[in-house]
């Protein structure tokens, strides 16, 4: 038997990597044979060699074909995570800001996201960790991760709370200001117990949302996302025909290019936008699971930008013809417009369609979040185990106690404006821009430059100062109103 010295094709592989290929195949991991000793001819010195049953170039094709996550899927993936609940509220911003400032504003936010994934991403490929909370850990600690694990699950549980409360505003109605809010199922059928939101969410939790948490991979949501981002796409070519027709009949109001400081807001009020759309486009934490089961990782750099030119689009369309089509009347929730009665039938199944389709795009949305969620928690609670897709005992009840919860809550607290005001200006903040930026700063690695300093300062400074104000006019007008 020929022997060679061989070393397994492991280097750029993390262990996340492994153990998915080898959960997800079909067959046994390759079995690697034992070392044996072998005589050096030159010095006599006894050599570990392994014997060539299997080439390693013919390993790495193994691992890369079992892995099987495609750039498209990456980029629905992305997508998917920024385009959330978060395009609801966009119409309301651009009422506050004015059409040029929301574009500029949005253009802003999406540049700095850019930079602070280009961030993380470049640590992730210096560092031994595969995580973002691992990731932290390395540069400062074991607090540092434990920080950074606690605002995922802030967030994510917070985002997850409100796409189960907004389907359950579209489907069975809601309540605000003393006036109720007919849902989708009460319009056909009239009220009944079976579509009152309890019992319409239980349903929609169980049959629909629990077998798409129960993968165990984030590339088998791709198709889901791919769906999901179609209908946030017909979302938005529905508002923009709806906009258009009301603009050629004459009942759409000029929109303002700038702020109205003469009547409705302040300049505090222009910080109050900022929350919602660092929110929306705030999906670092599912940077390294999509990144981790990519067959070329270097490939999401590409699928961010493409990913963030799509939501770009996305937010400001539906922020201009949202605000076209509704101007001042706009709402807090776009869909709370679309719920008015109108003159016609096919105006109705318009409304419909409109909301329906946002609420099916929620529920493709919210196992995306939810992946990064059970990660994060796992890995708190549960170090140096075997990784959580591969152990059932953890997995599934980890998995029934989060979809259980959300659902618990939803219907115990039906407003989301509370968890919109205090992530976007806490959590989401720190998972976006000061983490990411505490990393270049701290250069645990050596690999940051002085430009790139400077802007690390120049986005907590941003960071931090943008959030004070916001929280302080939220909490002004609160207490106000």
């Amino acid at each position: 038997m020929s022997y060679r010295h061989y070393f397994l094709p492991t280097k750029n592989l993390s262990r996340l990597e492994l153990s998915t290929i080898y959960s997800t195949s079909k067959t046994s991991p390759p079995q690697i044979p034992k070392m044996v000793k072998q005589e050096d001819t030159n010095g006599g010195a006894q050599v570990l060699a392994l014997p060539l049953l299997q080439d390693s170039k013919s390993l790495e094709a193994q691992c890369s074909s079992q892995q099987g996550a495609s750039f498209s899927g990456a980029v629905f993936n992305i997508s998917t995570t920024m385009i959330g609940a978060g395009i609801m509220s966009i119409p309301a911003t651009t009422k506050v800001l004015g059409v040029i400032p929301g574009l500029v504003l949005i253009l802003l936010v999406a540049f700095f996201v850019e930079v602070t994934v280009e961030f993380l991403l470049r640590y992730t490929n210096s560092g031994e960790s595969e995580t973002y909370a691992g990731m932290v850990g390395e540069s400062f600690g074991a607090w540092g991760s434990v920080a950074v694990q606690i605002c995922v699950i802030v967030t994510n549980l917070g985002c997850l709370i409100i796409y189960f409360i907004i389907i359950g505003d579209v489907l069975c109605g809601s309540q605000s200001g003393g006036t109720l809010h007919l849902g989708v199922l009460q319009e056909w059928f009239g009220i009944h117990w079976w579509n009152s939101r309890a019992w319409v969410l239980l349903f929609v939790a169980v049959f629909v949302m629990l077998p798409l948490v129960l993968l165990r991979r984030v590339d088998s949501l791709r198709h889901t996302s791919a769906v999901s981002i179609l209908l946030a796409v017909v979302f938005v070519v529905i508002c923009s025909a709806m906009a258009i027709y009301a603009l050629c009949k004459g009942k759409t109001q000029k929109p303002r290019l700038f702020p109205d400081f003469a009547n409705q807001v302040s300049v505090f009020d222009l910080f109050t936008t900022i929350p919602v759309l660092v929110t929306g486009f705030g999906f670092h934490v599912n940077v390294h699971p999509i990144r981790a089961e990519l067959s070329k990782p270097s490939d999401m750099r590409s699928a961010t930008r493409i990913a963030l030119l799509i939501s770009v689009v996305i937010y400001f369309s539906i922020g201009f013809f949202g605000y076209l089509l509704f101007g001042d009347s706009i709402m807090d929730d776009i869909l709370v417009n679309f719920d008015q009665t109108s003159g016609s039938t096919i105006g109705q199944i318009i409304n419909d369609v409109v909301r329906l389709s946002y609420a099916v795009h929620l529920l493709f949305v919210f196992p995306i979040m939810n992946f990064s969620l059970r990660a994060n928690i796992d890995e708190l609670l549960f170090r140096n185990r075997p990784v959580l897709a591969q152990d059932t005992s953890r997995f599934l009840p980890l998995t029934l106690f989060l979809l259980s919860f959300t659902y618990i809550v939803a219907i115990a607290i039906p407003n989301i404006w509370y968890f919109f005001q205090f992530m976007g200006s806490t959590t989401v903040v720190f998972l976006s821009f000061i983490f990411p930026a505490a990393l270049i700063l701290r250069d645990g690695h050596g690999i940051s430059t002085t430009r790139d300093k400077i802007i690390a300062i120049f986005v907590i400074v941003l960071a931090v100062a943008t959030s004070s104000i916001a929280i302080s006019t939220t909490l002004y007008n609160s207490a106000k109103g």
